[in-house]
């Protein structure tokens, strides 16, 4: 009898529906990233992998997370980040991730790699409130390291040309030698071959600028013979905005490559009008069978440093050569003299210093400062940052509202942060910030799409999501489709805000529920699980040793 008992046990258990899947998100809306009308149904996921997706209750997982018709849709991709040294510090990647994003893609002129030894010791010595080793040289081992040690987002990276550059002739102003630009060329061959997924430039600083079009061009096809992209900080947002666009399409005609515009801007208002044509010339290179695209942040103040108001010449060879340059009395004077601001004085607004003793005049604009200071505004800049010894992080409120919802309609627009990902405590808010390091993504889900109705919620994921993955050529990331790395982020499209502002910047978007980054769940109910799932995600050239 005891036996027999046992037998019936054992064949009851049996018979029960056994879990197919490790986790079973139900009752989903979902986006698939598509554009198209988001569906209800189930989405099943077996290791790092989306295993299936069915009709709603009809998936069972060891893990079934009932999502109660909230919003579902892949991880959203940050076109410009600058998380490369925060991630360093806390790899949960906090500000991103509870806004969505599960991917941060690096290097926006400037690489972590390829590194010299000046270049290793520069950056050791440069290092501010966050401090780290360099104990990489390439970009791919940079990249590698970030996964070792353990971060929460996935990450990709760009090549800069001005780390080729400084590799290569340092911070000098002149035309690179021919055995010089094939020396870049073969650094750029060696990142790409790492996983980069292509060049990146930014050409208002030193000493991404002092390369011409046609050396941009030779080091864009390497990129272009690897199947990657070429993208810029154009060399003029402004005044010459136009004729800098020009170059950029030029670029991209000669090395046959896509190509894109960073945080695509017309800067002051002076400017303001020629947003409708850089985009008509865009549309015209598109329609001639270039893959232009451009990404933007949504808020209408860039971030810099206070030191692109100085004349050329004052910050030719880096910060440190600048710095040395402004101590001499008549340079100064000289500086002073010839400054003529690319933004009005009453738009910048102080955020960010190296001395302790500046703190106090955060939040401050500079003709405040230049009142209490009893100067003119042109002496107190250079003498702000010779005072603080760095280029002075700062606000510029320079873009119209009317541009930046125009820009986020643009089909071929997708989004960045041009920001770090920060924890809200420690050492990230020893210093201020700009709000879209926290908000810049969850305001297109928020004010534009729900608020405004600028674009539909799945036009907005579809921009967040499908548009920078097809761009950047990456594999099984970007849709919610079978056999896609499970990168997945559930959120309350009613409730979704950005909370961070100029004055108090430190404060995380809500709204975002879940987030899994190659099926492991990172957000939880908000709240961050404290998981390193993030992964080096290599381009479309990577080649396996």
């Amino acid at each position: 009898m005891k036996h027999f008992l046992l037998l019936l046990t054992l064949l009851f258990f049996c018979c029960q529906e056994q879990p197919d899947y490790d986790i079973v998100l139900t009752n989903a809306v979902i986006y698939d990233g598509s554009g198209q009308e988001p569906y209800l149904g189930d989405i099943a996921i077996n290791g790092d992998t989306i295993a299936k997706i069915g009709e709603p209750k009809t998936l069972h997982g060891r893990n079934d997370i009932d999502v109660a018709g909230k919003a579902v849709a892949p991880g959203f991709i940050n076109m410009l980040s600058w998380a490369n040294v925060s991630l360093l510090e806390d790899g949960r990647s906090q500000s991103d991730i509870r806004q969505g994003v599960t991917l941060e893609v690096l290097g926006e002129g400037r690489s972590m790699g390829p590194l010299n030894a000046s270049m290793k010791e520069e950056m050791q010595n440069d290092q501010g409130d966050i401090t780290f080793d360099v104990s990489w040289t390439t970009l791919g081992e940079y990249l590698q390291h970030l996964e070792d040690k353990g971060i929460s987002t996935n990450v990709a990276s760009f090549v800069g040309n001005g780390t080729l550059r400084q590799y290569v002739i340092g911070y000098e102003n002149r035309p690179a030698t021919k055995e010089e630009l094939q020396e870049m060329k073969n650094l750029a061959a060696v990142a790409m071959e790492e996983g980069a997924v292509g060049l990146s430039s930014s050409l208002l600083y030193a000493p991404s600028m002092y390369a011409d079009t046609e050396e941009l061009i030779e080091l864009s096809k390497v990129a272009s013979d690897y199947n990657g992209m070429y993208i810029s900080h154009i060399r003029n947002e402004g005044d010459k905005l136009l004729e800098s666009i020009d170059e950029l399409i030029r670029i991209s005609k000669e090395a046959d490559l896509p190509s894109e515009v960073y945080h695509l801007k017309a800067s002051q208002k002076k400017n303001w009008p020629k947003m409708d044509l850089a985009i008509a010339k865009i549309d015209s290179a598109r329609n001639a069978g270039l893959v232009i695209t451009a990404d933007i942040y949504t808020y209408n103040a860039s971030s810099t440093g206070l030191h692109v108001q100085l004349p050329d010449w004052a910050r030719e060879g880096g910060i440190d050569a600048m710095l040395k340059r402004l101590a001499v009395p008549e340079n100064r004077s000289k500086a002073i003299e010839e400054l003529e601001f690319r933004n009005a004085p009453e738009t910048i607004m102080l955020v960010g210093f190296k001395m302790d003793s500046l703190w106090k005049y955060t939040g401050k604009y500079i003709p405040e400062l230049a009142k209490e200071w009893g100067m003119t505004n042109e002496e107190t800049v250079v003498d702000l940052i010779t005072k603080d010894q760095s280029r002075v992080q700062v606000v510029y409120f320079s873009m119209s509202e009317e541009n930046i919802a125009k820009k986020v309609a643009i089909p071929w627009v997708s989004f960045c942060s041009d920001a770090g990902s920060y924890t809200n405590e420690g050492v990230f808010i020893e210093q201020s910030t700009h709000p879209r390091g926290y908000g810049s993504f969850i305001r297109v889900l928020g004010k534009f799409a729900r608020d405004e109705g600028v674009i539909t919620l799945q036009e907005g994921i579809r921009k967040l999501t499908s548009l920078p993955a097809s761009n950047l050529k990456l594999k099984k990331r970007g849709s919610l489709t079978v056999g896609n790395f499970a990168d997945i982020v559930v959120f309350e499209p009613n409730t979704v805000t950005d909370k961070a502002t100029f004055t108090d910047p430190h404060q995380y978007a809500e709204g975002v529920q879940h987030v899994f980054v190659n099926g492991i769940q990172v957000l939880d109910n908000g709240e961050h699980t404290g998981a390193h799932a993030g992964r080096f995600v290599k381009g479309p050239g990577y080649k396996t040793n």
